[in-house]
């Protein structure tokens, strides 16, 4: 093996623990008790509109106001007619997701394993070039990464094998030599693997993490 490829969101980073965070200092700014359901409901809207952005039928910002016109409603709150007020609305989340940041507690000593056994590092997300890259800056992870592949500098998004390869060709080595490890069974195990890598599927909910994949 000479290059290790991790997923970012739920796996290096933990996005959903950051992101129900933000939610329920938002919601709650917003003067609506969070309850779970409000925060099931949120979760459901971003996956639907989120991949929706994947297939480019949306931009990132244009995603951002498609959840927040779904969203609102459920709130009881009324939607903003514009673009521009939606954004501003959709600030005071952002505001509470960025400082909601975390890694999880395995993702740095994973990275020093990968490091020491001499591989390259390489990081392949779907989503938004600069926040996938400020991610990794705020939670002291880009110093180990030597390349970051997100989805929209790439112009495919996983599972295309387009995607596997791109990040192996950065990385300077064959899709043969590079192992791929994320939480999400098709994106970063069955279709690395059709695209020629190694790949280990993270499932926290057994009780593992990253370093008993290494």
């Amino acid at each position: 093996m000479k290059a290790v490829v991790f997923d970012l969101d739920n796996t290096l980073f933990d996005h959903s623990g950051s992101a129900e965070r933000a939610l329920r200092g938002w919601v709650g700014e917003l003067g609506v008790r969070p309850t779970d359901e409000l925060i099931s409901r949120w979760f459901a809207i971003e996956d639907r509109v989120y991949d929706a952005y994947l297939r480019r039928e949306l931009t990132h910002q244009g995603q951002r106001r498609a959840r927040l016109r779904e969203f609102l409603p459920v709130l009881g709150r009324e939607v903003p007619s514009t673009d521009a007020e939606l954004d501003v609305v959709f600030e005071g989340y952002l505001k509470q997701y960025r400082g909601s940041w975390v890694a999880f507690p395995d993702a740095r000593p994973a990275l020093e394993v990968a490091r020491g056994n001499g591989w390259r590092v390489g990081v392949l997300t779907n989503g938004n070039t600069a926040q996938q890259n400020a991610k990794l800056e705020a939670i002291g992870l880009a110093e180990y990464v030597d390349v970051v592949c997100a989805s929209e500098s790439l112009g495919v998004s996983k599972p295309d094998p387009l995607a596997y390869q791109r990040v192996c060709d950065e990385l300077g080595v064959a899709p043969a030599d590079a192992l791929m490890i994320g939480d999400n069974l098709e994106l970063d195990v069955l279709a690395a693997r059709a695209a020629g890598m190694t790949a280990r599927h993270l499932d926290r909910s057994t009780g593992h993490g990253l370093l008993d994949l290494l």
